[in-house]
């Protein structure tokens, strides 16, 4: 097996490119896990911890660019502010040690259904940054899971970076799992109120061979919420909605029968977590937390 360590992004797209079938390895946590198990044995690795245009990122034009390598360590200390959401899922993510190591760009590239960092994204409506040495460019998380483990990245590929709105309005995140801590979810379901746009978006993970939004969900929100004029006096919710947008979420899922849970479980949880995580961001929306987040 062939070991590659680039110094450079430079580098790292020609390793690719030179090796397609190299693996992408920065924390590990997923593809050493595999390699320890004789899951897969890849024809190189291409190590991606002395990248340096991989481990930082900014806010420029409106958007976060989170480095591939940025680790959930790193997205709960700093983004809290302008990602809640995201830190909410990554605060999820196995033990201290894994955080510290893991990525979000590595929680991409596994493409796993179960991803925790996914229905935030898709929530959000981030956009995945891709870069060979044909260029660059930008995968709407929406398009880019293409089925269990699979994505829309070519074998020459490598994730550099995910482009993410400041949260617009309240986020939340929340799963079930079959303990309380250092779990694969059962299922979980991310939620973005966008006072600005009256708007609503949403996530849907280990529910479906993919992560999914919930459309028909988000749009009955934001209409609801627009009919009762909610957005400009922030009053209690009506009775009846909450229930009614867990409805459309459940009925959004693709579940399966499995070791962590059985599909008709998997539906009936979801319901209970949209309905949870409208109750939680409409309160911080009524207490004030309406506007973007500019830094």
């Amino acid at each position: 097996m062939e070991f590659l360590q680039p110094r450079s992004l430079a580098e790292a797209v020609k390793a690719k490119a030179e090796f397609p079938g190299a693996v992408p390895i920065a924390g590990g946590t997923d593809v050493m896990v595999e390699i320890n198990f004789d899951v897969r044995r890849p024809q190189a690795l291409l190590d991606l911890t002395r990248v340096p245009e991989l481990t930082a990122w900014e806010l420029a034009d409106g958007m976060v660019r989170l480095g591939a390598g940025v680790t959930y360590a790193q997205v709960i200390a700093e983004l809290g502010g302008l990602l809640p959401g995201l830190a909410m899922a990554a605060r999820t993510v196995g033990s201290p040690q894994i955080r510290n190591r893991g990525t979000v760009g590595g929680n991409l590239g596994a493409a796993s259904p179960a991803g925790d960092c996914h229905p935030v994204l898709l929530a959000a409506g981030a956009a995945v940054q891709a870069a060979s040495v044909r260029g660059s460019r930008l995968i709407p998380a929406a398009e880019f899971f293409l089925g269990p483990k699979r994505s829309a990245l070519e074998a020459d590929e490598l994730i550099t970076a995910v482009l993410i709105p400041p949260a617009r309005g309240p986020q939340q995140f929340a799963k079930i799992g079959t303990r309380n801590a250092m779990v694969i979810a059962v299922c979980a379901f991310a939620l973005e109120l966008r006072a600005a746009e009256r708007s609503v978006g949403t996530g849907i993970g280990s529910a479906g061979p993919t992560p999914l939004r919930a459309p028909d969900a988000e749009a009955f929100l934001a209409g609801a919420l627009a009919e009762a004029g909610l957005w400009e006096s922030a009053a209690p919710l009506p009775d009846g909605v909450s229930q009614r947008f867990g409805e459309l979420a459940a009925a959004a899922a693709r579940p399966i029968d499995d070791v962590r849970g059985t599909a008709a479980y998997r539906r009936h949880a979801l319901g209970v977590l949209a309905r949870r995580t409208v109750a939680w961001a409409w309160d911080s929306y009524r207490q004030g937390d309406r506007m973007p987040r500019c830094g």
